[in-house]
């Protein structure tokens, strides 16, 4: 199944796609990162495990944080680290329809920023 593999690829070229300062998250960028969640949801439907999809992100994350912070998109501290692959994981830990991960994703997004 190259369908899979090639939605991850898909999904990290975002991550390096932008670069970013330290600031609260955009509408947009959350919007993009919902469309990360929902291709995971997708990757889950296409039949990749939890353990394979998280296993490789948490890959994609050391290489990306190889980057310095404002060269980042979306994890340029910890705490998006941990918010990103939280969501992610629960794409496979509680499954539902994609567009609803990727919904539930922006809004918790958005409201995540404007705390921040």
């Amino acid at each position: 199944m190259q369908r899979p593999a090639a939605i991850l690829g898909l999904s990290i070229a975002l991550v390096f796609s932008r670069g970013a300062q330290s600031h609260a998250l955009s509408e947009q960028e959350c919007s993009e990162g919902g469309d990360f969640i929902r291709n995971a949801a997708l990757s889950r439907d296409d039949g990749m495990s939890g353990t394979s999809f998280l296993g490789k992100f948490s890959d994609d994350l050391v290489l990306i944080k190889a980057f310095p912070p404002d060269l980042r998109w979306f994890v340029q501290d910890q705490a998006d680290e941990d918010f990103l692959f939280a969501k992610a994981a629960e794409v496979f830990e509680k499954p539902e329809d994609p567009q609803i991960h990727r919904n539930r994703f922006v809004a918790e997004c958005v409201a995540r920023g404007a705390a921040r």
